[in-house]
């Protein structure tokens, strides 16, 4: 018999699922908000609605050799937290008092867009090499928490 997942476990096999939606060709990012355990927004990490996806028109940050965690500026595509933030925007969902889950830990450019949404806790798997990211959202008081399960790490590998 199976054991029934944790909430925790089921939001972040969701994110995952999410995650599998993303044209980005470095990391697949997938990434959801919720309260009172229902689903309010989602996103994945990919350009613009209605533009051309990077496994179209290549991927300026790897033909420029830019290293992970730099030069957000030169890329495409959004974040996954970004898109599921605009989502619940665009639909008139508030995400105040919301918790994401997230295949990624966010960087320091989604931790100040969460903070400034309300978010009060995310719960991650894959780690992101930003220290600042973790310092803000300490300093704001979002609750952090790194998720690992088995599951989680032999699919994290293999998106990322």
């Amino acid at each position: 018999m199976n054991a029934r997942p944790s909430w925790d476990e089921y939001f972040l096999k969701m994110a995952r699922v999410i995650a599998s939606r993303s044209t980005c060709l470095r990391r697949h990012v997938g990434a959801l908000l919720v309260r009172d355990r229902r689903v309010l927004a989602t996103g994945y990490n990919g350009p613009p609605a209605g533009l051309p996806h990077c496994e179209e028109v290549g991927c300026r940050r790897a033909e420029l050799e830019v290293a992970s965690g730099t030069g957000w500026e030169l890329c495409r595509g959004l974040h996954g937290e970004q898109n599921a933030i605009i989502q619940g925007a665009l639909h008139g969902v508030s995400v105040r008092g919301a918790t994401l889950y997230c295949t990624t830990q966010p960087c320091v450019i989604c931790a100040k867009m969460l903070i400034n949404a309300g978010v009060k806790r995310i719960v991650y798997e894959g780690e992101y090499a930003d220290e600042l990211s973790l310092e803000m959202l300490q300093q704001a008081g979002v609750e952090l928490a790194r998720f690992a399960s088995a599951d989680s790490q032999s699919e994290g590998e293999a998106a990322g």
